[in-house]
């Protein structure tokens, strides 16, 4: 037999491919017998392991001795950059609080924009910091950090850079979004076309001038903005030359799906009341439709995303925690892809997909990210399993054994 001379930084034996990449059939993208190669941080080859010269091999040879490598996880969607926290007022809607009346005495998104504000961007950062770890513990590689709890100048720009901060100090890809139109603030109460005005004029050109965001995110909701003040703010992205996305349907259907496929948009998110015709824009534009069950759980919501719908027109399917502290205070993606699973019926392979190639997708990074394919970065996942429905099925525990970043194995001490 002809052997492959390989030349790399190292290469993964005896392991269980896992790939998610649609162009192998079987569940999972699964290959067996298959070794993979890493060169500067990507993935250079995935050859049969029986044609390798293992002795011919001059970079490091990793034994993961019959276990499943993935690629890394990636949270499309969190507001994990905040101050503060609403634990006291959950426990009164749970005793029959209503929210507006929590609202009026100063609860709800205004006290963490009020916590959010009183922090500079370190102690932001520092404070965000365990948030961000416990999701890389669970394998995350990549993940979106949004604004929209600052709604001035200063204080968005401050989230963003806290969002960079962290990125700048851990094994971690943070892709940055700017969610100014999260709500209107104290400022402008009672005139939300004036805020959009300065979103559009002041926060969003300097966000982009400074390289603090690479999306746009708007809340399109009755108790946010109208589309056609989403459409303002999409405008203006393009302009700045900006990406799209948007928390659409998720309390009411104002076709914001639709607007948001209308501008090409990375994706739609919530999405519960989206229609017929939203999904079809979303499959003739290329958007993801990314859920967030963790809301859906946390409000005790009852209309669900119309996953059948969605799957049967072959519109990706994210899955993301939506890590915030309002109505998803979670920083566990294992637990988003159980609850899509049960609460929404994805299959387990479904919602895998929804947290590497399809959450790729959402973040602009389809054809590098989400997948263990040649050319792909080397974000890996080595886990402790006999098949990949456990890394959804059981909380608690954590079967992950070692979480690689750019193809360099991390340690719980530089996490």
């Amino acid at each position: 037999m002809t052997r492959t001379p390989l030349y790399g930084d190292s290469l993964w034996i005896n392991v269980r491919l896992a790939t998610l990449d649609p162009q192998h059939a079987a569940p999972y993208g699964a290959l067996e017998a298959h070794a993979l190669l890493v060169r500067d941080g990507r993935i250079a080859a995935i050859v049969p392991q029986a044609g390798i010269d293992l002795a011919a091999f001059a970079g490091e040879v990793i034994d993961g001795a019959g276990r499943w490598l993935t690629p890394g996880l990636i949270d499309c969607h969190t507001h994990l950059v905040y101050g503060g926290n609403r634990a006291a007022e959950w426990e009164k809607r749970l005793t029959g609080v209503p929210y507006q009346q929590i609202a009026a005495e100063g609860g709800g998104i205004v006290s963490t924009v009020r916590a959010t504000r009183a922090l500079d961007e370190e102690a932001l950062a520092d404070l965000s910091l365990p948030r961000l770890k416990a999701l890389m513990r669970e394998g995350v590689t990549t993940v979106e950090i949004k604004s929209g709890y600052g709604l001035t100048l200063e204080d968005e720009l401050k989230q963003l850079g806290a969002a960079r901060r962290l990125a700048a100090g851990l094994p971690v890809e943070v892709a940055p979004t700017l969610l100014a139109a999260h709500a209107v603030p104290p400022e402008f109460a009672g005139d939300a076309d004036g805020y959009i005005e300065h979103v559009v004029n002041v926060i969003l050109p300097a966000a982009a001038r400074q390289g603090l965001a690479e999306a746009v995110d708007v809340f399109c909701e009755g108790v946010g903005f109208s589309p056609a003040q989403a459409r303002r703010v999409f405008d203006a992205a393009r302009q700045h030359g900006l990406k799209v996305k948007g928390h659409v349907e998720q309390l009411s259907n104002l076709h914001g799906a639709a607007l948001v496929a209308e501008y090409h948009g990375l994706s739609a998110d919530h999405i519960e009341y989206l229609d017929d015709a939203g999904v079809d824009a979303l499959k003739a534009a290329g958007t993801v439709a990314v859920l967030l069950p963790g809301a859906y759980y946390f409000l005790r919501e009852t209309q669900q995303p119309p996953v059948a719908r969605l799957r049967a027109a072959g519109v990706p399917m994210a899955v993301s925690t939506d890590l915030n502290p309002g109505t998803s205070p979670f920083a566990s993606l294992r637990l988003a892809l159980n609850q899509a699973c049960v609460l929404f019926g994805l299959t387990p392979e479904e919602a895998l997909a929804g947290a590497t190639r399809h959450a790729a997708q959402a973040l602009g990074r389809g054809a590098t990210h989400g997948r263990l394919a040649e050319g792909c970065v080397a974000d890996l996942l080595l886990w402790d399993i006999e098949h990949p429905a456990e890394i959804v099925y059981g909380l608690g525990t954590n079967p992950l054994q070692l979480r690689v970043f750019r193809g360099v194995i991390q340690h719980e001490s530089n996490e």
